[in-house]
């Protein structure tokens, strides 16, 4: 079954979105970014812009403003326009400061069976295309109902307190304070049995828009 996906839709203590303050620290991520993205060496993009590897370096870590005719050069060898570079100073950057105790309530598949969710906060990544959503997530009671979840994306538990026997697909892990878990969300998984209650742990999940 599919998880709803709640969005916060007001929250006192967001931080209004910034922009990158430096122009230059702007420009550097981007094209850093976009080397990677194509899996191009910084020593492999030296050669196609005969640029020294020091000089992109510098360009990389925002310490050198950089001409438009160098900056043309690197657009150039990394096929994108100029004015992808400028992105990030023109981009809003989101931040959420949610306190303790005001994490939004929320309604899931395991509501019914005495699960507890506490919606964290919630980030839309523009650049990447990536939403993240943290939980935190209480089991008080024993309950004879363990409903299992399916959905997109990455998921990452970390126990704080209680022991769990969680299930991902065919295996079982069992999660005691400390312990962690990153797995692919498609598979059904869902805590399978409850050792220690109260049980908390903390579920971060992230999936593409």
């Amino acid at each position: 079954m599919t998880k709803p996906r709640p969005r916060l839709t007001q929250d006192p203590h967001a931080t209004p979105l910034k922009k990158e303050k430096s122009l230059e620290l702007a420009i550097g991520r981007e094209v850093r970014q976009l080397r990677k993205s194509q899996s191009v060496t910084i020593a492999e993009l030296a050669v196609q812009t005969e640029l020294s590897i020091g000089m992109l370096s510098k360009l990389e870590n925002g310490t050198t403003s950089a001409s438009l005719t160098t900056l043309q050069t690197v657009a150039n060898a990394l096929r994108v326009p100029i004015t992808a570079f400028f992105k990030g100073y023109e981009e809003m950057r989101g931040v959420m400061h949610v306190k303790a105790g005001d994490g939004l309530a929320v309604d899931r598949v395991g509501t019914r069976a005495g699960h507890q969710y506490q919606l964290l906060g919630h980030i839309v990544n523009n650049s990447s295309g990536v939403t993240v959503e943290p939980y935190l997530i209480t089991l008080q009671a024993e309950s004879d109902v363990f409903p299992t979840f399916q959905h997109d994306g990455t998921e990452f538990l970390y126990m704080i307190t209680g022991i769990v026997e969680y299930r991902h697909g065919d295996d079982i892990y069992r999660l005691e304070p400390g312990d962690s878990l990153i797995f692919d969300a498609d598979a059904p998984h869902g805590p399978e049995k409850l050792i220690e209650l109260p049980a908390h742990y903390l579920s971060v999940i992230s999936y593409p828009q």
